[in-house]
């Protein structure tokens, strides 16, 4: 998507060759139109595939996910990370590892919002080693539906993410993918959509 592609040149920063800061447009602060326009490519991208439910992870994911869910006029489920009191009943949970935080969290979803037969497209930030979308995707199994694609804003694509849910036969559907990065250089690869 050469919008983002090009928002990403102009106000993403590469802090080094695995951090990339966009915290400008998409999770600190969020560039609705920009968001618009991701959640139109990805639903674009996905329309033959009988979606019947986004999910995402919180809290970065939401923003692009929400505006996907209404292109395609589907609901929008979220991942929780953290634990809560009203969080307990009929919950199914997986522990992710998180590259950013270098740290493990339980990722839980509400069974009774992600159904047996829902057709869903997982909606995330950023694809690095694709622990999240792994995490996601066994959840999304486990409640009986299927995840018909993985939608990613910005995937690192030097990073072996890509290649480990490929090879669990999941289908990628990228919008900026950022071949190679380090202070003051971003390239990109080709995008799926």
């Amino acid at each position: 998507m050469k919008q983002l592609e090009e928002r990403i040149l102009r106000d993403g920063r590469a802090l080094n060759a695995d951090v990339l800061l966009v915290d400008s447009f998409l999770n600190n602060q969020v560039d609705a139109p920009l968001m618009a326009a991701v959640g139109k490519a990805l639903a674009g991208a996905a329309k033959e595939l009988g979606i019947t439910r986004v999910v995402t992870i919180e809290s970065s994911g939401i923003a692009p996910a929400v505006m996907t869910a209404m292109a395609l006029d589907v609901p929008l489920v979220i991942l929780k990370k953290s634990t809560s009191r009203i969080l307990k009943d009929d919950v199914l949970q997986t522990e992710v590892f998180s590259f950013t935080k270098n740290a493990a969290y339980q990722l839980t979803l509400k069974k009774r919002f992600v159904l047996p037969g829902d057709r869903v497209l997982l909606v995330d930030d950023f694809l690095a080693r694709g622990e999240a979308a792994q995490g996601a995707s066994k959840l999304i199994k486990q409640a009986g539906a299927s995840v018909a694609a993985i939608g990613i804003v910005i995937e690192k694509a030097f990073q072996p993410g890509r290649a480990v849910l490929m090879q669990k036969g999941y289908r990628v559907i990228s919008l900026a993918r950022v071949a190679k990065m380090g202070e003051d250089c971003i390239e990109f690869a080709e995008a799926d959509a």
